[in-house]
């Protein structure tokens, strides 16, 4: 195998049941389970991409968005580049819960990682008319929050996952890039 210039993990965040674990399946084996498996801690994914002709690898943290875990958030976040907050566009009370614990998890990530870029995904988009999202709500969840943007995204269709992963990625590469240029 070729050499690995760049080595990026990502934490993955976001309550229970919003489709962490699905997304980045889709992402990284192109496939989608229809059956709900709660993740336990932590679970590992890992993706070898090449931007630029340059192999990066990442480590996907998926950590697990119930509170019985949550003493064990600060080890899994250790380390992180970045981090990617997930929340569900159902519009029933699960829905609603995560998009209010956005600042939870960003609360989170500044504790554990410090400022590191931080990118929203708005998943479920099959579950919901694309006329009742509320952009002007998110967007100023991303203005307070400083957040590098967001994506609306389906795990089960695969929209915007491709688009959403690609951003977080090529912010890392480039800002990484540009500061071992600058050595």
């Amino acid at each position: 195998m070729t050499d690995i210039n760049y080595l990026f993990k990502i934490a993955v965040v976001g309550d229970g049941r919003v489709g962490k674990t699905s997304l980045i399946k889709i992402f990284t084996q192109s496939s989608f389970e229809k059956e709900y498996i709660k993740t336990i801690g932590a679970q590992l994914s890992v993706y070898i991409g090449e931007i630029d002709g340059e192999k990066i690898k990442l480590l996907f943290w998926d950590i697990a968005g119930q509170d019985t875990f949550h003493f064990l958030r600060p080890n899994f976040f250790k380390n992180s580049k970045a981090a990617i907050i997930v929340y569900s566009l159902e519009g029933n009370k699960h829905g609603k819960q995560s998009f209010k614990h956005i600042q939870n998890w960003q609360n989170d990530v500044k504790k554990y990682c410090g400022n590191i870029p931080v990118i929203l995904f708005a998943n479920k988009a099959d579950l919901l008319d694309e006329s009742k999202v509320n952009y002007n709500e998110i967007q100023s969840v991303i203005n307070e929050n400083d957040f590098l943007g967001y994506y609306i995204t389906s795990a089960k269709t695969g929209e915007g996952v491709i688009k959403a992963f690609s951003a977080i990625i090529e912010n890392l590469f480039y800002k990484f890039r540009s500061l071992s240029a600058e050595l």
